[in-house]
């Protein structure tokens, strides 16, 4: 992983994540809950890359709360048609999101709770993740955090700083084929949706990379 800010410092891949541990805790000083995003295509990694950043910083100082916990619920969805494109901005309840982001921004709430998306059933999870008032850091990770797209675009008010991750796209791809067929598609249903609705939004996700405060190169 190597990662480039917009002074033009380079993180070498070895050193990438302490680094980047450094950079978000370098964030608190500024005084009250850190909120950091990190956005990506689909099948970029984001969810890992915020999995790993939180480890490292510890349970008692960082969350992540993923976007994906947005997605509408299947039974909630207008047609067949929106679930064949699940991931495009009019999947998402982004009010929710809004919503979301500005209590854990206020964070005068002994617990707030968010939801998680369940990839085994391909649902959202209302209530899943505990954010305690204490908590310093939150990571938020998902497509379209720095669109400025109507709605999308006030989501990075809420945010401390944005990182951008990019991944060649053929490992993209073959990590969506890959999600896709693990939640029951056929492999020619999975090529479809991961070259076809998937890669639309990756174009759409693309325009936003100079928005962001750090880009992070995936290996």
């Amino acid at each position: 992983m190597d990662a480039t800010g917009r002074s033009g410092e380079r993180i070498g891949a070895a050193s990438a994540l302490p680094l980047l541990v450094e950079r978000v805790s370098a964030l608190r000083g500024v005084g009250g809950r850190v909120i950091l995003g990190i956005v990506g295509a689909p099948g970029a990694g984001k969810s890992t890359l915020a999995r790993e950043l939180a480890a490292a910083l510890g349970s008692d100082v960082a969350a992540v709360v993923p976007m994906d916990g947005f997605h509408i619920a299947s039974r909630a969805l207008p047609s067949p048609e929106y679930l064949e494109r699940r991931g495009a901005m009019d999947t998402f309840d982004v009010g929710g999101y809004l919503a979301l982001l500005e209590r854990l921004r206020r964070n005068t709430e002994d617990v707030i709770y968010a939801p998680a998306f369940e990839r085994d059933i391909e649902e959202p999870i209302a209530g899943a993740i505990a954010i305690e008032r204490g908590l310093p850091i939150v990571i938020t990770e998902g497509n379209y955090l720095l669109s400025d797209e109507p709605r999308w675009s006030h989501v990075r008010g809420f945010l401390d700083e944005t990182w951008f991750l990019e991944a060649e796209p053929s490992l993209r791809i073959e990590r969506l084929i890959a999600r896709h067929v693990l939640s029951g598609k056929s492999l020619e249903h999975a090529a479809r949706m991961a070259t076809g609705s998937d890669e639309h939004n990756a174009q759409l996700v693309a325009r936003t990379k100079p928005a962001a405060d750090l880009l992070i190169t995936a290996d």
